[in-house]
């Protein structure tokens, strides 16, 4: 849920509120005044940076690979020795 940052005109307060995107908050959680105004934030953004993650997939992408290898030269192989015969 995204966090956003309130400034109550009436008593000055600013305040960290987590809430849907669609939702508006305009009611002050200190001086319950109507005056709640939102604050410019910067976005967080978490990158996904953990290389275990990204050599996992790549060692299961090798090994499926590797484990099918063999099926192919043999489905070539059958394909090679096979005569098709024109229609």
């Amino acid at each position: 849920m995204p966090r956003y940052r309130y400034k109550c005109d009436a008593c000055n307060k600013v305040h960290m509120i987590f809430h849907l995107m669609n939702e508006k908050i305009t009611i002050c959680n200190h001086c319950n005044e109507p005056k709640m105004k939102k604050l410019l934030t910067v976005p967080k953004i978490i990158l996904n940076t953990d290389e275990e993650i990204e050599s996992e997939v790549g060692e299961l992408t090798n090994e499926y690979i590797e484990a099918n290898r063999e099926i192919l030269e043999q489905q070539k192989q059958t394909a090679k020795e096979d005569t098709y015969e024109p229609s």
